[in-house]
């Protein structure tokens, strides 16, 4: 084993209903977790969405309605998933892009308290294409020399990214092996985002930052001086729960903030009346 874990990694795979992250749920889960020993626990769950898997979905990832409708619920299965997933970093192929939001959201929908900020994430995909740029069965081809076989199903595909992962770090002298510098080298881009589905980021100052559209790259507190009503079109708007869970959250910090600027000054001022009167 290539990787330096100090804790157990968690490679997961989705299977989904769809690739909306607001309007599509999970069906399955695959979780392959590597022990700081080596040693390795397979999780695999299907779980009934609640709402139809489109044809042309089931066609892709091969689950039909009936193979999950007797199948318990992602809120049903809660209790054992999270005890699974208790301390472990988190590792996926494009999972920074769909797999860890989708969880996010999901984990929300049915009031988890499970917190995915305070893991890693390593994205494998994002490693592939800094390094070589091609998919995952071409991944696993060239970094294993075998051929993904049952591919787009959630286990095959979770094992086979934890051994492309391996051998990753086994042939780039670059590449650390600890999950930390994995975690950093696999992001998109350079900024660090504030929430899973990249609409918010931190700059160089760790302020929140909208991350797209004609707002980009501007603060939130900035916006919201200049353009009060675009904070409620997003929180109207289809945005991922947890998306809109870290924009309230800034948007307190910046209320509170003010309200402390305010009290301030009206503190100086009471006191620069007091001072004056007395004289």
């Amino acid at each position: 084993m290539n990787i330096e874990l100090n804790k157990a990694l968690a490679i997961f795979d989705i299977e989904a209903t769809g690739l909306s992250v607001t309007n599509d749920r999970i069906v399955e889960l695959a979780v392959v977790k590597i022990n700081p020993d080596g040693s390795q626990e397979n999780y695999l769950q299907r779980f009934n969405p609640e709402i139809p898997i489109p044809k042309e979905v089931s066609e892709i990832h091969g689950i039909y309605q009936e193979d999950i409708n007797d199948c318990p619920t992602l809120k049903e299965a809660l209790p054992e998933l999270e005890a699974f997933l208790e301390g472990c970093d988190f590792a996926g192929y494009n999972s920074n892009k769909f797999d860890l939001p989708m969880l996010a959201e999901e984990l929300l929908r049915v009031e988890s308290t499970f917190d995915l900020t305070q893991q890693k994430h390593i994205d494998v995909q994002n490693i592939f294409h800094k390094m070589e740029q091609r998919t995952l069965i071409a991944a696993y081809k060239f970094y294993c020399n075998k051929d993904l076989k049952n591919a787009h199903t959630a286990l095959a595909d979770a094992q086979a990214t934890w051994e492309v992962l391996d051998a990753q770090i086994d042939k780039y002298d670059e590449l650390k092996s600890d999950v930390a510098f994995l975690d950093e080298f696999s992001r998109h881009g350079n900024m660090k985002r504030a929430d899973f589905a990249g609409r918010l980021a931190y700059n160089k100052d760790m302020e929140v930052i909208y991350n797209f559209g004609k707002n980009k790259n501007k603060t939130v507190e900035e916006v919201h001086k200049t353009e009060p009503g675009y904070y409620g079109w997003m929180i109207d708007a289809d945005f991922p729960l947890y998306t809109k869970q870290v924009l309230r959250k800034e948007m307190d910090r910046i209320k509170n903030k003010n309200l402390a600027k305010n009290k301030e000054q009206f503190e100086n001022k009471l006191d620069a009346l007091q001072n004056k009167f007395k004289k």
